[in-house]
């Protein structure tokens, strides 16, 4: 007979979610899978890209195994329980470009809606900025739609600095949007 004065079983418990983020060099099929359906969930809810709507999911494969051909890129994951849901990428600017060679983009950055609110956009961004880093930049820039409030206020608690703003920067809907310019410091800029 159980002890009625035993605090009850945890039978029910919730496991906390695991969590990550990495860089990736090759997809695998389920990997390309769930990358494909995070990416068509974040642009119908209208961020992480300059796609309005989603395009098929032939061309969004072929975008993303393309990504990993290109030397300037790097494409990070953020991974909820084992499944790609977003993504982000660290762009280094092109090697005839010695005047801005100091500084690298974080572009494309996105969080599925059905896997936020765990924290994955904030290790996301900070794996970015940590690759950048390593590689010796001293500035990580960003740009991001006026709409994407989320992502705004991710950015600016991470200590971004808005520096401008395009009043014609993208066109949604047929309307136009205003776009918003970060940069963040990584290292003194005397290093």
């Amino acid at each position: 007979m159980a002890d009625p004065s035993a605090p009850p079983a945890e039978a029910s418990s919730q496991t906390e979610p695991q969590l990550s983020v990495e860089r990736i060099e090759a997809f695998s099929d389920e990997d390309l899978h769930a990358l494909c359906e995070a990416t068509h969930a974040a642009i119908i809810e209208g961020g992480g890209f300059g796609w309005v709507r989603p395009p098929e999911r032939r061309a969004l494969e072929a975008y993303f195994r393309g990504l990993l051909l290109v030397p300037e890129r790097q494409v990070f994951v953020a991974r909820l329980n084992g499944t790609i849901v977003g993504s982000a990428q660290l762009v280094r600017p092109p090697r005839n470009n010695e005047a801005q060679a100091f500084g690298a983009h974080l572009m494309h950055a996105f969080i599925a809606p059905y896997a936020r609110g765990h924290g994955l956009a904030t290790l996301l961004t900070l794996k970015v900025e940590e690759a950048a880093r390593a590689m010796k930049f001293q500035v990580l820039n960003l740009d991001v739609r006026e709409t994407q409030q989320a992502a705004i206020r991710l950015y600016e608690t991470l200590g971004y600095l808005r520096w401008g703003e395009h009043p014609m920067y993208a066109r949604v809907h047929g309307k136009p949007v205003r776009g918003l310019f970060y940069y963040k410091l990584l290292q003194p800029t005397g290093a």
